[in-house]
């Protein structure tokens, strides 16, 4: 077996959670007077956390307080409503059955604020996955590798056996920070130009290619 641990992001990867974002992001511009975004806008705008997703979605010259209290907005409304058109990718849920009766460790790390990332990961993945990190005041963002070295010692894996997989340049970033091989997956929010350009070890473009790489 090449590797035994694998690290997921969450957003782009296992989820599709753009609509879902896409409607609390509008719901809290709508609310302070700002231009909603579109989709495709969105789909640019992810990545590397809410805060982020808020700042890029407001003009260049909003104030921090305002763009504090749009997000404080947007982090309300999705709490509630995270859950209304997200679903996991197709092929995800047996790829994570097949790895888990495999006894694969596995984990998600994601950008999403913390508490968000343990509902979604329980409701959806809670047979299959029990670590899940996400943004907070005690470990740095990606792509600083903080997350994956908190997740593979949650596991008590050793980095070496550990391959990392996501949809985003944060992502192969992430990967590369934290010394782990990066398989890119196309269904998610970045298109393959972009993963192999930020220079991502494999790609893929359906969940099950995935195993091909790990055995």
């Amino acid at each position: 077996m090449k590797y035994d641990t694998i690290i997921f992001d969450l957003d782009g990867t296992l989820l599709n959670t753009l609509d879902d974002l896409k409607d609390s992001l509008n719901f809290a511009l709508a609310k302070h007077g700002y231009e909603e975004k579109t989709l495709e806008e969105v789909r640019r705008f992810v990545g590397n956390g809410v805060q982020k997703l808020v700042e890029r979605s407001l003009p260049a010259n909003t104030s921090t307080e305002d763009m504090q209290k749009c997000l404080a907005t947007f982090k309300e409304h999705y709490k509630d409503n995270m859950q209304n058109k997200t679903r996991p990718y197709d092929g995800i849920k047996e790829l994570l059955a097949e790895l888990k009766n495999s006894n694969y460790r596995m984990a998600i790390v994601s950008n999403k604020f913390d508490a968000a990332v343990k509902a979604l990961v329980k409701d959806y993945f809670g047979e299959y996955i029990t670590v899940a990190i996400g943004e907070s005041a005690t470990v740095k963002s990606k792509p600083a590798p903080d997350s994956v070295y908190a997740a593979i010692k949650e596991m008590g894996s050793d980095i070496k056996n550990a391959i990392f997989v996501g949809d985003s340049e944060t992502d192969v970033q992430t990967a590369k920070n934290a010394g782990l091989p990066c398989v890119g997956v196309t269904w998610g929010f970045r298109t393959r130009d972009i993963l192999l350009k930020e220079g991502a070890d494999y790609i893929i473009d359906t969940p099950k290619e995935l195993l091909d790489i790990i055995k």
